[in-house]
């Protein structure tokens, strides 16, 4: 699924509008020292450090961006404001609160050459390659980006991803219920889960079994979008049609995972577009997203792997699963001393969605193992904070 993946193109933006956005090159070259000139640090009076201890004249005053310094000669001091430039001849700045003054004379202690100055470029020296986190930029990173000058970033377009529900059972929210149905959740559950993946969501309208109108569907999905997502009618019934839709028009890689919730999951192409058919079960489709989908948008974006944290968590209880698969269990994963317990965060069929919800991580289960053991650990992919 990753092999086919291609990059997303790239737009530029103005600094103030790129958060949540990822750029297109993790590594800047900064053009400028960070901070450009030595500054002090402190409110004070700047002086020459071979002159301290001793009493010094206060020869001038430097405020924050001023652009004529006063140079500090031997037994002169200069009061000088945080952030304000440090005059010629000065090498060190003794805070305000440890002067006495009196008149145009100031009494300093001792203090060693270099305090409470901030050199010019110690945080980022001209030519540094500043390596920016793989990640979507945070307030942190775009600060950075400020403060080197940076005014624009090429970033990532976010992937274009349609969502397709499909299934005669299907209802949308809001309206009434007829016999029989039940309402949708995937277009809504999957089309958060992709806008949480950096992509954007273009949700489609609710489709019946019907294989020409699925077939329709699917193909304008593949004209104006990156990837195409559609839960239901990928199983083995007399009225799953995406399968077949695949097989005759387009390309099928896979259907079928060894993997629970989530067993009915299909992979191919259709007009040159990757298709992810998802199952139609909410609980089912949105664990396979995680797996599957999440990794893939993040691939388009340039980033490696699911984004998630793993960590090592004892099961408080056994909890059943098939034997023949591997097992994503819905569990709440809290805090043990120097480790993690995690306990099931409700009942953990696929019909069951409200333990899902109610879960931070997704407990994995070997395949060959019939239950989670009490007391074992094992890998727990965290989809929230831990409790």
């Amino acid at each position: 699924m990753l092999a086919g993946v291609r990059l997303a193109r790239t737009e530029t933006l103005s600094l103030d509008r790129c958060d949540g956005r990822v750029p297109a090159s993790f590594s800047v070259t900064a053009t400028i020292d960070v901070p450009p000139f030595s500054n002090s640090a402190m409110d004070g009076f700047a002086v020459r450090a071979a002159d301290l201890p001793g009493e010094l004249d206060v020869v001038g005053e430097v405020a924050a961006g001023a652009g004529s310094l006063p140079p500090v000669g031997k037994g002169e001091a200069v009061r000088i404001m945080t952030g304000a430039p440090l005059p010629p001849g000065a090498d060190t700045v003794v805070p305000i609160e440890d002067a006495l003054e009196t008149g145009d004379r100031v009494r300093l202690p001792a203090r060693e050459r270099g305090t409470y100055v901030r050199e010019a470029g110690h945080d980022t020296p001209t030519g540094a390659s500043v390596q920016l986190p793989e990640a979507a930029l945070e307030a942190a990173t775009v600060a950075v980006l400020a403060s080197l000058g940076v005014a624009e970033v090429e970033v990532r377009r976010r992937p274009r991803v349609a969502v397709l529900s499909t299934g005669d059972e299907l209802a949308t929210p809001g309206g009434a219920l007829r016999p029989g149905q039940i309402y949708d959740a995937n277009s809504f559950g999957l089309g958060v889960a992709v806008r949480e993946s950096g992509g954007e969501a273009i949700v489609l309208p609710l489709t019946a079994d019907d294989p020409a109108l699925i077939e329709r569907r699917l193909r304008d999905a593949a004209a104006s979008a990156d990837l195409v997502v559609v839960s239901g009618g990928v199983s083995v019934g007399r009225h799953d049609h995406v399968r077949d839709v695949l097989e005759r028009r387009g390309r099928l890689d896979f259907w079928r995972i060894a993997v629970q919730p989530g067993k009915p999951l299909a992979f191919g192409e259709i007009d040159g577009r990757p298709v992810v058919g998802l199952p139609g079960n909410p609980v089912s489709a949105l664990v396979t997203f995680e797996l599957f989908l999440r990794p893939m948008l993040r691939a388009m974006l340039g980033l490696p792997g699911d984004g998630r944290i793993h960590v090592l968590a004892c099961a408080t209880e056994s909890m059943p699963k098939s034997t023949e698969r591997r097992a994503y269990l819905r569990v709440v994963v809290a805090r043990d001393g120097d480790g993690y317990r995690a306990a099931p965060a409700g009942g953990q069929q696929s019909s069951q969605l409200r333990p899902l919800a109610a879960a931070n991580a997704l407990l994995v289960v070997p395949e060959g193992e019939p239950a989670a053991e009490l007391g074992r650990a094992y890998e727990a992919m965290l989809i929230g904070p831990p409790a």
